[in-house]
């Protein structure tokens, strides 16, 4: 099989495992509550079960990551995660208990710390002009699992039937279904999935980016010396001034460093194959605070909004269950268009560009939602039409934040430690999606204050992202050849 083959089905099973994902999340996620009221649990053991499924991938998210930055074997660690996802599940399904429920929650979480590592494995493998596009349809095959999870649910809450001592109902069946999906994913990466990144310690004159798409372009190239430090200093541009580093950018043919910051850590991990932590200086500059803000924010305000989404509508328009979940469907729709949408933006618009326009819609719907819904009156036409306008302008804005943070950050950090990186950016959206929740649900007699809060945060994010909008530096939209790339990156 060849590797521009290789690489198809690699991307297809990566797309299985995030619509996997989603199908879990909305399977689960509508019984869990049943479930944990038939082994007589306190309401709180709800709030327990969630958390610890965010808690478990909040952990295992940087781990994970590092050890993609140490071996660049993604496979092994995909595999090794779904292990964790089958026991999760199967403990669910065996049920008992509440504490096994939480304990399956925990041990199911361990296994989402695999998608930092492949976030870093996508990172590698794709140019900056192609990486937003990429983002935005794994993103898109999540968002698909939410709408197809419901609909699972149709059949599986018809079952009822014994295998050995074990019951399957409609509370233990979800468990059961997702057992079954992990284990033909576990199948299905075993076969179809592959490895093209070369080992970080071997070949040390071809980084692995630059040999990925050589493969991929089958282009054979000799194998050329290391440069040395001292005559790669000389002709570099990063040891110039301001003013001839960015005359540099623009007409040099060598690959581009973000904001020039990279420039001496990438030297200092060519050097080396060993993984540096005193890089640990690289996630507290500007762009990249920004950057981890903007996935926090974004995260704490969009679960925060689906928590007080459904009080709200049975508050204030008598929404039962069949409305709330025509509306979650139309929802889910809205977000893979908007994810579609952002797909092809993506090809004309810089990152930076769509995210300050995520950016403005996102506070346009906050600021709609604070004015009409703290204190809504009028016709039932009036306060639906005030509902629909909000929760659209909110939803439509979410695609363009996630995406091109998600695009940016990949692009600011070294992609030597791409999986580290991508798990510090995961575990800072699972903080977020524990707080979320949190928040909003003892708030929603409190909508001033709670919207005012999301308000005062998108204002906090957009008045980082315009100070910091000079450093959020998109690449050239040509790539350049993979030998000036490896001498400025050694240099």
């Amino acid at each position: 099989m060849d590797v521009q083959r290789k690489k198809k089905w690699t991307n297809l099973t990566i797309g299985l495992l995030f619509l996997s994902g989603g199908i879990e999340y909305a399977v689960i996620l509508p019984t869990l509550w049943a479930y944990l009221q038939t082994l007589n649990a306190e309401p709180y053991f709800l709030g327990l079960g969630i958390s610890a499924f965010s808690f478990a991938g909040l952990i295992t998210g940087p781990l994970f990551g590092y050890w993609s930055d140490r071996t660049h074997k993604t496979k092994a660690i995909i595999l090794f995660a779904n292990l964790f996802q089958i026991a999760g599940n199967f403990m669910y399904f065996v049920g008992g208990s509440k504490w096994m429920l939480l304990s399956g929650r925990l041990v199911a979480g361990v296994g989402t710390g695999a998608g930092a590592s492949i976030f870093g494995y996508l990172t590698r493998t794709t140019t900056f002009q192609e990486r937003a596009t990429v983002f935005a349809a794994v993103m898109a095959c999540r968002q698909v699992g939410l709408l197809i999870g419901p609909a699972c649910n149709l059949f599986l809450r018809l079952c009822n039937f014994q295998v050995g001592p074990f019951v399957v109902d409609k509370f233990t069946s979800p468990g059961l279904f997702m057992c079954m999906v992990w284990l033909l994913l576990q199948i299905i990466v075993a076969t179809l999935y592959y490895d093209l990144l070369p080992p970080p310690l071997g070949d040390s004159s071809k980084s692995p980016a630059a040999a990925v798409r050589d493969a991929v372009e089958e282009e054979e190239e000799e194998e050329k010396p290391l440069v040395q430090h001292e005559e790669a200093a000389e002709s570099s541009s990063y040891g110039s001034t301001s003013a001839e580093r960015r005359e540099a950018v623009s007409g040099d043919e060598g690959r581009y460093v973000p904001n020039g910051h990279l420039a001496d850590e990438e030297a200092s991990l060519e050097k080396t194959p060993s993984y540096d932590f005193s890089s640990m200086t690289e996630y507290l500059r500007e762009e990249v605070v920004v950057l981890l803000t903007a996935q926090f924010i974004t995260l704490f305000n969009q679960t925060a909004l689906e928590t007080m989404v459904t009080p709200i509508t049975q508050k204030f328009l008598n929404f039962g269950e069949l409305e709330n979940s025509i509306m979650y469907f139309l929802c889910g729709v809205e977000v893979i268009a908007g994810f579609f949408l952002v797909r092809c933006l993506s090809t004309r618009l810089s990152d930076r560009v769509l995210l300050v326009l995520g950016l403005v819609i996102c506070n346009i719907a906050c600021a709609w939602c604070l004015f009409f819904l703290v204190r809504p009156r009028g016709t039932f036409a009036i306060l639906l039409t005030e509902m629909v306008v909000g929760v659209f302008l909110q939803v439509l804005g979410l695609p363009f934040v996630a995406v091109s943070q998600v695009s940016l950050f990949s692009k600011v950090t070294a992609e030597r430690t791409q999986g580290f990186s991508q798990g510090l950016r995961r575990s800072v959206g699972g903080v977020a999606t524990i707080l979320g929740p949190l928040w909003a649900g003892g708030l929603t007699d409190h909508l001033d204050i709670m919207l005012g809060v999301m308000m005062g945060l998108l204002s906090l994010l957009t008045i980082m992202v315009g100070l910091s909008y000079t450093y959020l530096v998109e690449p050239p939209r040509r790539y350049v050849s993979s030998q000036t790339s490896e001498d400025e990156c050694r240099s």
